[in-house]
């Protein structure tokens, strides 16, 4: 679970801090524009060194330096709490005069007090050896694990399987040439992510087809069949009284391949969690009878481990959550950095739904 954020000198986001402890669940919301995405695209940066991307230059530009001011460095921190250890994560990225690639000015990994590894531009600090990293390479993903129980293997699958959605569900397709527990955050390999899960966990179907039943009486099962050497195709089947109908996965509605991502990310969480879950308007797509339910259940479902933050601008969705986990984001013109806190710190005149679509709501 993660327990803080910081990030500075980074797009909209200066000495900014995002205080998630004791928050299972929380929801950002804000007028467009005030930085809510970008804290998603700043976990991606985490989620990327995780996954093995460890050249700067394909996590972060120059373009991303906070009103162009690249004369400071860019940074992030994360804090995760994992099996009641905490884990610390610092990174600083420096643009060198003459250079028009970003390198390491520090980074570091501290596990409940203990430091893991330290550097300090390319010299990088492990178990008391010093040796050399390219400071255009982040060291994380490098360093050799000595084995699952290593902090620093712990870590990095943590940050390797936290899931960062913005769905595109029209480029959603059941096919699957391969399997993987690493979904990409426009959910285009969503047939991989649901083979790789049923490959590993095949109890998670019983989870998947209980979440969707919830949301589709009619269904009546789905299946991931084989239709080549190495490929396989989700198809859905429904019935009603003595009619039946099967159709391809990628034949569904925008909002039902919504219900099954969902359904997967429940039982993910479920089978090979704690997980970490951002989901950028988890309500898009959908009708409004059908959000209360999705985001009532997703809350849920991470109220027992792991973490989910999500982002809106639906006034069902916001009234799913309390005013204690509930953040809002603030920017009075593009040329300030965002503000956040908590709405219960904010005090209301009236009521917040009215006072939301006013776009009232200032810190």
């Amino acid at each position: 679970m993660i327990q803080k954020l910081y990030i500075h000198n980074f797009r909209c986001l200066e000495n900014f801090e995002l205080h998630l402890k004791d928050m299972p669940s929380a929801l950002l919301i804000g007028k467009n524009g005030a930085g809510k995405s970008t804290v998603g695209i700043a976990l991606k940066v985490f989620q990327s060194i995780g996954r093995g991307k460890n050249r700067v230059s394909d996590l972060v530009q120059t373009k991303d330096f906070a009103r162009g001011r690249d004369d400071v460095p860019i940074r992030f921190e994360i804090e995760v709490l994992i099996n009641k250890k905490l884990y610390q994560y610092s990174l600083a990225l420096e643009l060198q005069k003459n250079f028009e690639e970003l390198s390491i000015l520090e980074e570091q990994l501290i596990v409940s007090g203990e430091p893991i590894y330290s550097r300090q531009k390319a010299s990088v600090t492990l178990h008391n050896n010093k040796f050399m990293v390219d400071w255009h390479l982040i060291a994380l993903p490098i360093i050799q694990k000595r084995s699952e129980a290593d902090p620093l293997h712990i870590f990095e699958t943590w940050l390797a399987r936290m899931i960062i959605l913005a769905p595109n569900p029209s480029l959603m397709t059941g096919e699957s040439n391969g399997e993987t527990l690493e979904p990409k955050q426009d959910g285009t390999n969503f047939g991989e992510w649901f083979s790789g899960l049923l490959v590993r966990y095949p109890a998670a179907y019983m989870d998947i087809d209980k979440s969707l039943r919830k949301v589709m009486p009619d269904l009546r099962d789905f299946q991931n069949e084989v239709i080549g050497k190495y490929l396989k195709n989700m198809s859905v089947q429904f019935q009603e009284n003595q009619a039946e109908m099967r159709v391809s996965f990628e034949d569904l509605s925008d909002g039902e391949k919504c219900f099954f991502l969902c359904a997967v990310v429940l039982a993910a969480n479920k089978s090979y969690g704690p997980l970490f879950c951002f989901w950028d308007e988890p309500d898009s797509f959908l009708s409004l009878s059908e959000i209360g339910h999705f985001v009532t259940s997703l809350r849920r479902s991470f109220e027992t481990g792991g973490q989910i933050l999500a982002t809106s601008h639906n006034s069902e969705a916001i009234q799913k959550f309390s005013n204690e986990n509930t953040l809002v984001f603030y920017r009075k013109n593009h040329l300030e950095p965002t503000l956040v806190k908590r709405l219960n710190d904010i005090p209301l005149k009236g009521n917040l739904l009215d006072t939301l679509i006013c776009g009232d709501l200032e810190l």
